[in-house]
C-alpha cells in the first residue's frame, strides 16, 4: 500500500479528514522539533513555539498553494513561530539568544561584559531577522543559524544552491546594514562575507 504524500495529507486535512494532519505532523515532528530547538536554544520555548506553529499550520492549511514542498511550508511556520517566541522572550525576560546567532553580521559588541548592551543587541538581531523577506530569512536561518550546508538548504527550500547563496547574501547584507552600528569594523573588514571576494548571483 502506497503511503499518501505530504501534500495529499494536507489536502485531506483541508477536506475534513480528522486524522490527516496528525499523521503529517508525526511524519516530520523530529525535524520540526529540531528546527524549533535550534532556533530558540531553549527546550521549553521550543515546545511552545512548535505548538504555536502547529496550531497555525492547522488553521492555515487551506492557504498552502503547492509552490513549495509541504516540509518547507511547515519549516517556515516553525521558524516564524520561534522568532516570535524569541522576540517576546527578549522583551519579557531579556534572556540571551542562542549562541548560534553570534556570528551573524552585527552580533559583535564592543564590550561583551556589558549585560545591558548585550540584551539590546540580542533584541536587535531578533527584530532584524524577523524583518527580512521570508525567502531570505529562511535561507539565513538554515545556513547561518542552523548550520546547514547550502546544498542541504537548497533541497529543503526546493530551489537551486545558487539561489540559496543569493538569498543568504542579500539577507546578510540587510542584516549588516540594519545592525552595522553594533560593530566596530575597520575599513578593510568586510561587512558581508563573500566567496572569493565576488558577489554570488542567483
Amino acid at each position: 500500500m502506497t503511503l499518501p504524500t505530504d501534500a495529499e495529507l494536507l489536502g485531506a486535512h483541508v477536506a475534513g479528514d480528522p486524522y490527516a494532519f496528525s499523521t503529517l505532523v508525526s511524519r516530520h515532528k523530529d525535524r520540526l522539533w529540531a528546527v524549533a530547538l535550534r532556533t530558540t536554544g531553549d527546550p521549553e520555548e521550543a515546545a511552545d513555539a512548535l505548538q504555536d506553529a502547529m496550531i497555525s499550520a492547522f488553521r492555515r492549511a487551506d492557504q498552502f498553494r503547492g509552490d513549495s514542498a509541504v516540509t518547507t511550508w511547515l519549516h517556515r511556520i516553525v521558524v516564524n513561530a520561534s522568532l516570535d517566541r524569541l522576540r517576546r522572550r527578549a522583551v519579557r525576560h531579556s534572556v540571551p539568544l542562542p549562541d548560534d546567532l553570534e556570528h551573524l553580521p552585527g552580533a559583535v559588541i564592543a564590550d561583551p561584559t556589558d549585560a545591558m548592551a548585550r540584551r539590546e543587541t540580542q533584541l536587535a538581531i531578533t527584530e532584524a531577522l524577523a524583518e527580512l523577506p521570508e525567502d531570505q530569512r529562511a535561507a539565513v536561518m538554515l545556513v547561518d543559524v542552523e548550520g546547514w550546508s547550502v546544498e542541504e538548504a537548497a533541497a529543503q527550500l526546493g530551489c537551486p544552491p545558487g539561489t540559496v547563496k543569493s538569498r543568504c547574501f542579500r539577507g546578510r547584507a540587510k542584516l549588516a546594514k540594519r545592525l552595522g552600528y553594533l560593530r566596530n569594523l575597520d575599513e578593510t573588514d568586510p561587512v558581508v562575507p563573500t566567496e572569493g571576494g565576488e558577489h554570488p548571483h542567483g
